[in-house]
């Protein structure tokens, strides 16, 4: 391990103490909106979309697991496929088991729903050990947070996308999070 990217490959994704504290307390998630799952879907399903397979990935709060169930509800009456559901806890030993089960199974896109301190974890452990892509994964409102991308670090969510609670969108690309309005959502 002599250089730079040895060093930093060998190293745990897991968030230090000193990196949660700086960012304080991130609030947990609110209950979806039937705005938020309309744009979340139709984030998924734009003109000439091929997305089809689905992961679904979920933290164990009630808003989440109600979100998460939402959604599947709303895929598979679509005739989109679910080919996992995956949940996590907020604070784990490791992440290494929620992250190859959420991965297994070549996914055409992820959907979370999650706190994100769960979801910080869990996206480290992804991009560290996975062959996970940020930008064919899709989220409900509690992830649009700007400190997520700052926690996880650079580049690890770059890409992802997510729904709003008032049926607009939000992205992240490098490290910032930028929301969009619901009439700028539509196209």
């Amino acid at each position: 391990m002599n250089n730079l990217s040895d060093r930093e490959s060998s190293r745990s994704p897991l968030i230090s103490p000193v990196d949660l504290a700086a960012h304080g307390d991130l609030p947990r998630p609110c209950p979806h909106t039937d705005a938020e799952l309309a744009a979340l879907i139709r984030l998924l399903t734009p003109p000439k979309s091929r997305i089809e397979n689905v992961a679904v990935g979920h933290g164990r709060d009630a808003a989440s697991r109600a979100a998460a169930g939402a959604f599947v509800t709303a895929w598979t009456a679509r005739g989109g496929n679910v080919l996992t559901i995956v949940n996590w806890p907020e604070s784990a030993a490791s992440w290494l088991r929620p992250a190859t089960r959420l991965t297994a199974g070549l996914p055409d896109a992820w959907v979370v729903a999650a706190a994100p301190l769960g979801f910080a974890q869990l996206a480290r452990r992804l991009r560290h050990s996975t062959d996970w892509d940020p930008s064919r994964t899709y989220a409900f409102a509690s992830l649009g947070d700007s400190r997520l991308p700052a926690l996880t670090g650079p580049d690890t969510l770059h890409g992802l996308r997510g729904a709003t609670a008032d049926g607009g969108t939000w992205e992240i690309r490098r490290g910032w999070v930028t929301t969009y309005d619901p009439a700028d959502s539509t196209s």
